[in-house]
Protein backbone atom coordinates (compact mmCIF):
# COMPACT_ATOMS: atom_id res chain seq x y z
CA UNK A 1 0.00 0.00 0.00
CA UNK A 2 1.39 3.16 -1.30
CA UNK A 3 1.77 6.02 1.59
CA UNK A 4 1.62 9.78 1.27
CA UNK A 5 4.13 11.90 2.93
CA UNK A 6 2.49 14.92 2.10
CA UNK A 7 -1.75 14.95 1.95
CA UNK A 8 -2.24 18.43 0.33
CA UNK A 9 -4.39 19.73 -2.44
CA UNK A 10 -3.87 22.96 -3.06
CA UNK A 11 -6.14 25.72 -4.47
CA UNK A 12 -5.97 27.23 -8.05
CA UNK A 13 -8.94 29.39 -7.70
CA UNK A 14 -12.41 29.48 -5.75
CA UNK A 15 -16.02 30.66 -6.73
CA UNK A 16 -18.56 31.44 -4.81
CA UNK A 17 -21.75 29.61 -6.38
CA UNK A 18 -24.04 31.03 -3.11
CA UNK A 19 -23.89 33.80 -0.34
CA UNK A 20 -26.27 33.45 2.63
CA UNK A 21 -26.81 31.71 5.79
CA UNK A 22 -24.51 28.99 4.34
CA UNK A 23 -22.27 29.70 1.05
CA UNK A 24 -21.68 27.35 -1.64
CA UNK A 25 -18.31 27.38 -3.26
CA UNK A 26 -16.68 25.50 -5.66
CA UNK A 27 -12.86 25.63 -5.96
CA UNK A 28 -10.38 24.13 -8.60
CA UNK A 29 -7.34 22.12 -7.00
CA UNK A 30 -3.97 20.81 -7.79
CA UNK A 31 -3.96 17.25 -6.56
CA UNK A 32 -0.94 15.40 -5.20
CA UNK A 33 -0.25 13.71 -9.12
CA UNK A 34 -1.12 16.79 -10.29
CA UNK A 35 -4.08 16.57 -11.76
CA UNK A 36 -6.60 19.06 -11.38
CA UNK A 37 -9.95 18.11 -9.76
CA UNK A 38 -13.49 20.32 -8.74
CA UNK A 39 -14.15 20.46 -4.70
CA UNK A 40 -17.77 21.60 -4.16
CA UNK A 41 -18.66 22.52 -0.62
CA UNK A 42 -20.54 24.26 1.76
CA UNK A 43 -18.80 27.60 3.44
CA UNK A 44 -20.47 27.71 7.32
CA UNK A 45 -18.80 30.38 9.68
CA UNK A 46 -19.56 27.39 12.47
CA UNK A 47 -21.53 26.73 15.20
CA UNK A 48 -21.80 25.50 19.22
CA UNK A 49 -23.36 23.19 20.96
CA UNK A 50 -24.25 23.67 24.56
CA UNK A 51 -24.52 20.33 26.76
CA UNK A 52 -27.15 21.98 29.78
CA UNK A 53 -26.51 19.77 33.07
CA UNK A 54 -27.78 20.13 36.24
CA UNK A 55 -27.05 17.30 38.55
CA UNK A 56 -28.54 14.08 37.29
CA UNK A 57 -30.62 16.21 34.67
CA UNK A 58 -29.95 17.40 31.38
CA UNK A 59 -31.59 19.88 28.78
CA UNK A 60 -32.51 19.19 25.40
CA UNK A 61 -34.72 21.04 22.82
CA UNK A 62 -36.71 18.89 20.82
CA UNK A 63 -37.60 20.91 17.30
CA UNK A 64 -38.72 19.71 13.46
CA UNK A 65 -35.74 19.04 11.15
CA UNK A 66 -37.17 20.00 7.82
CA UNK A 67 -34.34 18.59 5.74
CA UNK A 68 -34.81 15.10 7.38
CA UNK A 69 -38.54 15.72 8.53
CA UNK A 70 -38.89 14.44 11.81
CA UNK A 71 -38.46 15.99 15.21
CA UNK A 72 -35.65 15.74 16.84
CA UNK A 73 -33.86 15.87 20.48
CA UNK A 74 -30.83 17.79 20.92
CA UNK A 75 -28.63 19.71 22.60
CA UNK A 76 -29.16 23.88 22.30
CA UNK A 77 -26.97 25.02 19.39
CA UNK A 78 -26.90 27.50 16.66
CA UNK A 79 -24.61 28.96 13.84
CA UNK A 80 -22.10 31.80 14.87
CA UNK A 81 -22.38 35.41 13.55
CA UNK A 82 -19.28 36.58 12.20
CA UNK A 83 -18.40 39.15 15.21
CA UNK A 84 -19.18 35.94 18.22
CA UNK A 85 -16.46 33.89 19.62
CA UNK A 86 -17.96 30.36 19.95
CA UNK A 87 -18.25 31.04 23.71
CA UNK A 88 -20.32 33.47 23.30
CA UNK A 89 -22.67 31.81 20.31
CA UNK A 90 -22.31 28.82 23.40
CA UNK A 91 -23.71 31.38 25.59
CA UNK A 92 -26.40 33.22 23.13
CA UNK A 93 -28.05 29.74 22.33
CA UNK A 94 -28.10 28.42 25.71
CA UNK A 95 -30.33 31.64 26.72
CA UNK A 96 -32.27 31.75 23.60
CA UNK A 97 -33.22 28.21 23.13
CA UNK A 98 -33.57 27.29 26.88
CA UNK A 99 -33.48 30.54 28.70
CA UNK A 100 -30.57 29.31 30.99
CA UNK A 101 -27.31 31.02 31.81
CA UNK A 102 -24.54 29.24 33.13
CA UNK A 103 -22.44 30.20 35.69
CA UNK A 104 -19.77 27.80 34.54
CA UNK A 105 -19.14 27.34 30.44
CA UNK A 106 -16.30 24.98 29.45
CA UNK A 107 -15.43 24.08 25.82
CA UNK A 108 -14.65 20.55 25.65
CA UNK A 109 -14.38 19.62 22.00
CA UNK A 110 -14.28 21.07 18.18
CA UNK A 111 -15.15 18.63 15.24
CA UNK A 112 -16.20 18.84 11.58
CA UNK A 113 -19.95 17.38 11.06
CA UNK A 114 -19.17 16.67 7.47
CA UNK A 115 -15.85 17.43 6.17
CA UNK A 116 -16.66 15.56 2.86
CA UNK A 117 -18.52 18.66 1.82
CA UNK A 118 -18.23 21.33 4.69
CA UNK A 119 -15.97 23.27 6.03
CA UNK A 120 -18.41 23.72 9.53
CA UNK A 121 -16.57 23.76 12.33
CA UNK A 122 -18.95 23.05 15.62
CA UNK A 123 -17.50 23.84 19.09
CA UNK A 124 -19.15 21.90 21.75
CA UNK A 125 -19.28 22.86 25.43
CA UNK A 126 -20.56 22.16 28.93
CA UNK A 127 -22.49 24.57 31.11
CA UNK A 128 -23.35 24.26 34.51
CA UNK A 129 -24.59 26.45 37.48
CA UNK A 130 -27.83 26.93 35.72
CA UNK A 131 -30.15 29.62 36.62
CA UNK A 132 -33.38 30.20 34.73
CA UNK A 133 -34.37 33.33 32.77
CA UNK A 134 -36.91 34.01 29.38
CA UNK A 135 -36.13 32.00 26.53
CA UNK A 136 -36.65 34.01 23.38
CA UNK A 137 -35.76 31.61 20.35
CA UNK A 138 -35.63 33.16 16.69
CA UNK A 139 -39.03 33.97 15.15
CA UNK A 140 -38.41 31.25 12.63
CA UNK A 141 -37.56 28.98 15.80
CA UNK A 142 -40.64 26.73 17.42
CA UNK A 143 -38.43 24.69 20.35
CA UNK A 144 -39.92 22.45 23.21
CA UNK A 145 -37.64 22.19 26.41
CA UNK A 146 -37.37 18.63 27.77
CA UNK A 147 -35.54 18.18 31.01
CA UNK A 148 -34.59 14.62 30.78
CA UNK A 149 -32.47 12.38 33.36
CA UNK A 150 -28.70 11.81 31.89
CA UNK A 151 -29.47 7.69 32.29
CA UNK A 152 -32.49 8.70 30.07
CA UNK A 153 -31.15 10.32 27.58
CA UNK A 154 -28.15 7.57 27.65
CA UNK A 155 -31.08 5.44 27.42
CA UNK A 156 -32.33 7.40 23.78
CA UNK A 157 -29.09 6.87 22.44
CA UNK A 158 -28.59 3.31 22.95
CA UNK A 159 -32.24 2.66 21.70
CA UNK A 160 -31.77 5.02 18.67
CA UNK A 161 -34.34 7.90 19.53
CA UNK A 162 -31.25 10.36 19.57
CA UNK A 163 -30.17 10.62 16.07
CA UNK A 164 -28.41 14.21 16.35
CA UNK A 165 -24.42 13.43 16.31
CA UNK A 166 -23.57 16.27 18.36
CA UNK A 167 -26.24 15.46 21.06
CA UNK A 168 -24.90 11.75 20.94
CA UNK A 169 -21.00 13.35 21.34
CA UNK A 170 -21.60 15.18 24.11
CA UNK A 171 -23.45 12.46 25.54
CA UNK A 172 -21.16 9.88 25.21
CA UNK A 173 -18.38 12.70 26.61
CA UNK A 174 -20.54 13.58 29.56
CA UNK A 175 -20.74 9.45 30.44
CA UNK A 176 -16.75 8.55 29.61
CA UNK A 177 -15.82 11.59 31.93
CA UNK A 178 -18.89 11.86 34.37
CA UNK A 179 -20.70 8.82 34.37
Amino acid sequence: MKHYSKLKETKISSTTLYKGILGVKLDEVKLLNGHKAFRLYFDHLGASGVLPVDGEFVYLVQQYRYPVGKVTLELPAGKREKEQTYLQCARAELRQETGLAAKKIKEVMMFNPSNAFSNEELHLFVATGLSRGKDCPDEDEFINLKKITLKQAYQMVEKGQIHDAKTIIMLQWWKLHHG
